[in-house]
């Protein structure tokens, strides 16, 4: 199971937010590059990188940041938030990122992503598919879609992507343990390289995912507030 240390970055800070309220909001560090550093030499294999500015506004708004980050880790980077045009997946991949996330285009016009996997690859397009009680929610989780979020993964395999990052926004942020069930059942319908996002709290979350069968898991939180030892859970779940 791969690990994605996360690293959500507001106001060039890296910051933590719970279920994704914008108000509530924990600071963590002003130097997200150092951050990335220490996570590199815990024994991190990829980091995951959101620009929460840039999901609101719909273009990204730390890309300074995001430059500092891939010039200081030489382990490869994912990065969502804000990114719904072509030139925008450009962008990051020129900065060094490996591979960039979509999300709200990919809910609101899906055959983007099938063009963006023809155009850039297949590891260099993920799926975000952000979910509240199941349906698929857009532009920073401020709105909710009638879209499933069962439905959504499948049109994306559809169209040839294969990684997709999963989140439960009502488990985000809130220690309250990941919702394995449901990520389970993504991941068995679909077939794809499901990452789990939002809620894992301990080690106990991390074995219930890798028990599970689940792909890849996002820790946050966890991590900065030594719930989760990194590289205990690299040894464990990543061999």
């Amino acid at each position: 199971m791969q690990l994605y240390p996360a690293i959500d970055m507001k106001n060039g800070q890296c910051v933590r937010l719970r279920q994704g309220a914008f108000k509530d909001i924990t600071i963590y560090s002003d130097a997200p590059e150092k951050v990335a550093a220490h996570w590199q030499e815990k024994g991190a294999s990829f980091l995951h990188l959101v620009d929460l500015d840039g999901a609101l506004a719909g273009y990204s708004v730390n890309e300074e940041v995001i430059r500092r980050i891939a010039d200081t880790v030489s382990i490869p980077i994912e990065i969502g938030g804000g990114i719904r045009s072509k030139e925008a997946v450009e962008r990051m991949l020129d900065l060094g990122v490996r591979r960039v996330i979509i999300g709200t285009k990919a809910a609101e016009h899906p055959e983007f992503l099938r063009d963006m996997v023809r155009t850039f690859g297949e590891e260099a397009i993920v799926a975000g598919v952000d979910a509240k009680d199941g349906m698929v929610a857009v532009e920073g989780w401020e709105k909710v879609s009638s879209l499933t979020a069962s439905d959504l993964c499948l049109t994306m395999k559809e169209y040839g992507v294969r990684h997709i990052v999963y989140t439960d926004i009502s488990r985000d942020g809130m220690l309250s343990g990941p919702n394995v069930e449901a990520t389970r059942k993504l991941t068995e319908e679909t077939g794809l390289d499901i990452i789990a996002s939002g809620g894992v709290s301990c080690m106990e979350d991390l074995k219930c995912l890798h028990e599970a069968g689940i792909r890849g898991a996002i820790i946050g939180k966890a991590l900065y507030e030594n719930r989760i030892d990194l590289a205990e859970a690299v040894r464990l779940y990543e061999a």
